[in-house]
């Protein structure tokens, strides 16, 4: 038997049925149509929204980043939860302005930006954080044929990462920003073409448990604003100092207490240089916000024995829950929570393994678990399926059908 990571403290059951929301799993299965589904909650995120505001200063504006979830019915709820919208693509872009986000509270970041996700950015007035001198240097061209003030802020690549974090953005070469070194030359150059500067976007890790790593790095980067502003000799209107809160997926993992990161930064912002006294600043957050939020429906088809192992086979799967697969970004694959949702709570009898519809051996979703007995038909849930599910899942592979997706509140 293999432990599963826990499973958040919003859900319970009646009569043995896991509710989401305050509704049946599978009354919204019913609601739905079928299975796959993914469920949302909003409730959680709102709830998540406010434990944000509560700990953090009031000069520290909240930002989603989208590509957690760019679910639409969940983005129009966003829009009016947050400060602010961070996207990466023009697709993300078009979402972004369809859910109802003010354009000049959108930023566009990312590596590889075509020319004409540059000008439709531009033309809306969103900010393009800028990754290298040819990105700028490709803006202000553009800008200047179409007659429109570009809004550029400079991503860095800081010369230093968040430590323990799932996925290091920033510390030595990487696609992701401008050397530090290099950074406020680039931004005297926007300032000189003509551009609205914008400001620092400093993103060096995200999924991170480690509060004291988040702080150190939030210093830091504070730190990193301030000396490449006086280098440019002007006050950066935003100071984006990246995310990095990360959510409990896997056993022995703990809940990440933001506290302690609102009070160590308000002392921060207290104490922070001259040139930084009149800037704004954000945190920009995608999993923390949503994942806890979601839950992966899907319905067990076959229960068999291979030499002794017993198989759960469902109609889900990687296509649709990359991540749970362990296939997005993990090292060593551990499980996710996961339950047989008609039977929440109920006692586990043998450990068996979960695996998805598709013809490979990576479609994996619960490797040795302890649930109870399941049979066909039953449903299994899979948590934590809020953020980087069924957007980041190759839904087109095997031909199978995408999953159906459902916003509650």
């Amino acid at each position: 038997m293999k432990p599963m990571g826990p499973i958040p403290a919003w859900f319970a059951s009646e009569e043995g049925m896991l509710l989401i929301g305050g509704c049946g799993a599978a009354s919204l299965i019913d609601e739905a149509g079928d299975t796959p589904l993914f469920v949302y909650d909003m409730g959680i995120v709102e709830a998540q929204v406010r434990r944000f505001r509560d700990a953090m200063p009031k000069a520290v504006d909240l930002h989603y980043a989208i590509k957690a979830n760019p679910y639409a019915p969940l983005l129009t709820r966003m829009a009016g939860q947050v400060d602010g919208f961070d996207i990466a693509s023009g697709g993300e872009l078009a979402m972004a302005l369809e859910a109802g986000m003010a354009p000049d509270r959108i930023s566009f970041a990312g590596p590889g930006k075509r020319d004409d996700e540059l000008e439709a950015a531009i033309f809306a007035g969103v900010t393009l954080n800028l990754e290298s001198e040819g990105e700028g240097r490709r803006a202000l061209a553009i800008a200047d044929r179409i007659g429109k003030t570009p809004r550029l802020a400079v991503r860095v690549n800081p010369d230093f990462d968040l430590k323990g974090s799932g996925m290091r953005m920033g510390g030595g070469a990487k696609p992701f920003g401008v050397d530090a070194d290099r950074a406020a030359a680039l931004a005297r150059a926007v300032i000189a073409g003509g551009a609205d500067w914008r400001g620092w976007h400093i993103f060096a890790g995200s999924q991170n448990l480690d509060a004291m790593a988040i702080i150190e790095t939030q210093a830091a980067t504070m730190a990193l604003a301030a000396r490449l502003s006086d280098e440019v000799g002007a006050s950066p209107p935003l100071v984006n100092l990246g995310g990095g809160f990360g959510l409990a997926y896997f056993p022995g993992d703990e809940p990440l207490d933001i506290r302690p990161i609102g009070v160590a930064l308000g002392t921060a912002l207290e104490e922070r240089a001259d040139i930084l006294r009149d800037s704004r600043f954000a945190l920009e957050l995608g999993r923390w916000l949503v994942g806890e939020a979601g839950v992966y429906l899907t319905r067990v088809i076959d229960v068999k024995i291979s030499q002794g192992e017993t198989f759960v086979v469902v109609d889900g799967g990687l296509h649709h829950q990359l991540a749970a697969s362990g296939n997005f970004g993990t090292v060593v694959r551990r499980n996710y929570p996961i339950a047989v949702a008609n039977r929440f709570g109920a006692l586990p009898a043998d450990p068996v393994t979960v695996v998805g519809c598709l013809c490979t051996p990576l479609d994996r979703l619960g490797d040795r678990v302890a649930l109870p007995q399941v049979q066909e038909g039953d449903l299994v849930a899979v948590f934590l399926a809020g953020a980087y599910g069924a957007s980041a899942s190759p839904a087109a592979f095997l031909g199978h059908p995408s999953p159906r997706q459902l916003l509650l509140g």
